[in-house]
């Protein structure tokens, strides 16, 4: 069975069919640059670019980098502010002509795909899914089931916004080696463990394709460090898997 997911981010917007049977994207994904400013008007523009480049009129899953309640934004730390309160399901679904449309947190589908098909599956503890990219998304499962809408990355740290600190972006932005990076996210793992106690984190986003450059660096944290099996496309996989459960599919 396949299900179109789309995964907004801060910096890009990518999406492809996904082929649900395997946990794997059907065909070769297509990004678009986020526009900047990233308004929802811009925003949506360019995810119905993505979906229109693949020909797709099916149902969509769609995610976002903000909390979400009934498909609508609630917070909008990584775009434009006027994301808030925007009705984001109703929007893409009146622009690609009425089709379904499902819309969750980012790191939640992210996290979702990473259970099901990934580095999480067969975990029943407590387990805390980390997308490191421009900010830091987060989702937490006990017993295998998502408490939604974490956002840990915002947590403070240090008298500091954790994502200001220990994200992608911020080791990009400021230059840091990868030892001092580590570091930071060393304290923000820890400052995390502090809280939840799991039995695993797993390290996901962009950045997880260069795990072993950083996680053999980070010390101290007792909890298992696992980086994300299905590494940047998780967001897509996890977007079609919520489209697919809103159809009862």
């Amino acid at each position: 069975m396949q299900i179109f997911g789309v995964d907004i981010g801060g910096s890009g917007i990518k999406g492809a069919p996904v082929d649900l049977d395997r946990g794997d994207l059907a065909q070769e994904r297509h990004k678009v640059l986020t526009p900047h400013p990233a308004t929802p008007e811009g925003v949506v523009a360019r995810v119905c670019e993505v979906v229109e480049h693949f020909g797709w009129s099916g149902p969509v899953g769609a995610t976002f980098p903000g909390v979400i309640t009934d498909g609508t934004a609630r917070t909008a730390a990584n775009v434009d502010k006027s994301w808030i309160g925007t009705d984001i399901r109703g929007l893409i679904a009146d622009r690609l002509g009425g089709v379904p449309v499902t819309v969750l947190n980012d790191a939640d589908a992210a996290g979702v795909a990473e259970m099901h098909f990934g580095a999480g599956r067969g975990r029943t503890g407590t387990v805390i899914v980390l997308t490191l990219g421009t900010g830091i998304g987060s989702a937490v499962f006990t017993g295998g089931r998502l408490v939604p809408n974490t956002e840990l990355g915002h947590l403070e740290l240090h008298g500091h916004d954790a994502e200001k600190r220990a994200s992608s972006k911020a080791r990009e932005d400021e230059d840091l080696t990868w030892e001092h990076w580590a570091r930071r996210v060393q304290k923000y793992l820890a400052h995390v463990e502090m809280l939840f106690s799991p039995e695993a984190f797993v390290i996901g986003g962009g950045v997880s394709r260069k795990a072993h450059k950083f996680l053999p660096l980070i010390e101290g944290v007792r909890a298992e460090l696992i980086p994300a099996k299905l590494q940047n496309n998780a967001g897509i996989v996890g977007a079609a898997m919520a489209a697919r459960a809103t159809a009862g599919g």
